[in-house]
């Protein structure tokens, strides 16, 4: 699963980076607010209340008045129960004191992402399936190969089943993963060789408006 951490603390951010990506997720880490809000859309978001530049709080509401789809998680250590609210009422999916130990994290991460949909998953109908632990894509019995470019944008569609995501939220994921090329048409380029990998009704095109994964 793609997470976005935002915590400045050097050493809890570290340990929290290292143990979620022994447990297979891909971990962008922000120490402020203004990176956070930069950084590509995640399937997941673990957020620090105080940060150098601001409240978490701030950056919650934001995110849920632009219907930023991902689940968050609070992690800081207000441990009232009015923050706690608060935290809830504002879109927060959980909301964990610190400190904490790391393997609940991991299981509370499990937990909301059950919730919400999960990671990608089983393509159903469509024939094919992708694993995100192992990068790896599936059409029947059969492994198809793919392009850390083709992987990339085929895991920023699969993060939230049935959202169209547009030109812009997908190249800032390539950018941030050091893939972009900046080739006008590469995006269209890719589709299109993962339609034909996956099938050709494995991602719709919305005009004016983005890609699906259907």
């Amino acid at each position: 699963m793609q997470l976005l951490l935002i915590e400045d603390d050097r050493d809890l951010g570290a340990a929290v980076v290292a143990h979620l990506e022994a447990d297979g997720h891909r971990v962008a880490w922000c120490t402020r607010l203004a990176e956070a809000q930069t950084a590509a859309p995640p399937q997941l978001a673990l957020l620090d209340l105080k940060l150098p530049d601001g409240d978490g709080f701030d950056l919650l509401r934001r995110w849920r008045q632009q219907g930023a789809p991902w689940p968050v998680i609070v992690l800081t250590a207000r441990d009232l129960v009015r923050d706690r609210i608060r935290g809830l009422q504002l879109g927060a999916d959980d909301y964990l004191v610190k400190p904490f130990d790391l393997d609940e994290l991991l299981a509370r991460i499990r937990a909301v992402a059950r919730r919400a949909g999960g990671p990608p998953a089983d393509a159903g109908d469509a024939g094919w399936h992708i694993d995100e632990a192992t990068h790896q894509a599936w059409r029947g019995d059969r492994r198809v190969d793919l392009t850390r470019m083709e992987w990339a944008v085929l895991a920023c569609l699969a993060g939230h089943r049935g959202r169209i995501y547009s030109r812009s939220e997908i190249e800032t994921r390539l950018q941030h993963e050091g893939l972009a090329d900046g080739t006008s048409n590469s995006l269209e380029v890719i589709v299109s060789r993962l339609r034909r990998k996956l099938g050709a009704a494995s991602i719709s095109t919305h005009r004016g408006l983005g890609y699906r994964l259907d």
